[in-house]
């Protein structure tokens, strides 16, 4: 079984919010399972990490997790800044087994094991160039990728996915890669960035993390495989 990750998928089967006006998206849903149904085995876990469609509540994400559903995997999604249909985990878990999509499963400060290889998930948080840190939400995030962290058996490696980069120019919250240390992480993973923005993703180790981007379009819409 081979471990695969992408992210910020921003599906909008079932509203209208049209992605091919953005440059580099054209066709992109049916790029996606091109590639996705070339790469990927029916044993393979792929993580989402955030962005995952634009629907405003969980009921209608339907034809976006049906289309999810039906390529090989198993995948585990992750939340986003706009994952606006984002409710319970119980509730968002109630919901898949209604509809059936039982290789859809939520990864949101919590671990899951694969092959003794623990994939750790959290949002985390990014500020904009020029604003102030917000220290509540800095904690809270920071508590949240612990708790992921913390969820994972202390002997296994781990990976950590983010949404957000957990650094970007000039912008970094050293307090996440301290507790990366802590934990033992070496590889952290992130989406959320998009044109322009792509040239200045960090790519390379940061303080002894190796840090690589994983949004759709930087990945031309091919889940890359990390193990």
């Amino acid at each position: 079984m081979s471990i695969f990750a992408i992210g910020d998928l921003h599906l909008s089967l079932g509203c209208n919010k049209e992605m091919n006006i953005f440059a580099g998206w054209h066709d992109y849903v049916k790029r996606l399972e091109q590639n996705w149904r070339a790469n990927i085995l029916p044993g393979d876990t792929v993580i989402i990490a955030g962005d995952v469609s634009w629907a405003m509540k969980i009921e209608d994400t339907r034809e976006d997790f049906s289309f999810l559903q039906a390529l090989p995997g198993e995948k585990y999604l992750m939340k986003g800044n706009h994952d606006y249909w984002w409710t319970t985990l119980s509730a968002m878990q109630r919901f898949l087994d209604k509809n059936g999509l039982n290789t859809l499963h939520f990864l949101h400060n919590n671990a899951v094991t694969v092959d003794g290889l623990s994939l750790c998930g959290s949002r985390g948080w990014m500020f904009e160039e020029g604003e102030r840190a917000e220290g509540s939400i800095t904690a809270r995030e920071l508590g949240r990728i612990r708790r992921s962290l913390a969820a994972a058996p202390a002997e296994n490696e781990k990976i950590l996915f983010l949404h957000y980069p957990p650094v970007f120019g000039q912008q970094v919250i050293p307090e996440y890669f301290d507790a990366m240390r802590e934990y033992g992480v070496k590889q952290c993973y992130y989406g959320h960035l998009h044109g322009g923005a792509i040239p200045l993703a960090y790519q390379g180790e940061y303080f002894g993390v190796d840090c690589r981007l994983i949004s759709a379009d930087y990945l031309k819409f091919c889940p890359i495989k990390i193990r």
